[in-house]
């Protein structure tokens, strides 16, 4: 495999993952910080917004994935998807959890 589907293998696993927060407060009618509040990513945003912004999210991890070609027999893109994962958990954790708008 080639740089790229590594670094895509990783983009996968942060996008698909950033998905979740968006997605379930959207769909139970919460408010949200996405990058359509104000200031972006610390203002809410409504619900209908934050299922734009997740579904945004999961046709770029999608596309992602399909570029980064992981199978079961390729080890290392698969952990570096599961980076990908971890890095915007973590992420998501340090800014949603330290934001006061919540």
């Amino acid at each position: 495999m080639k740089w790229y589907n590594y670094l895509a293998a990783f983009g996968a696993g942060f996008f698909l993952t950033n998905v979740i927060p968006h997605l379930v407060n959207g769909v139970s009618g919460q408010e949200f910080p996405s990058p359509f509040g104000a200031p972006p990513g610390v203002g809410l945003s409504s619900p209908i917004q934050n299922v734009i912004w997740a579904l945004m999210n999961m046709v770029i991890g999608y596309l992602l994935y399909r570029v980064s070609k992981i199978d079961s027999k390729n080890i290392i893109g698969t952990i570096l998807m599961f980076v990908g994962i971890a890095v915007c958990a973590l992420m998501c954790a340090n800014s949603f959890g330290s934001n006061p708008n919540l």
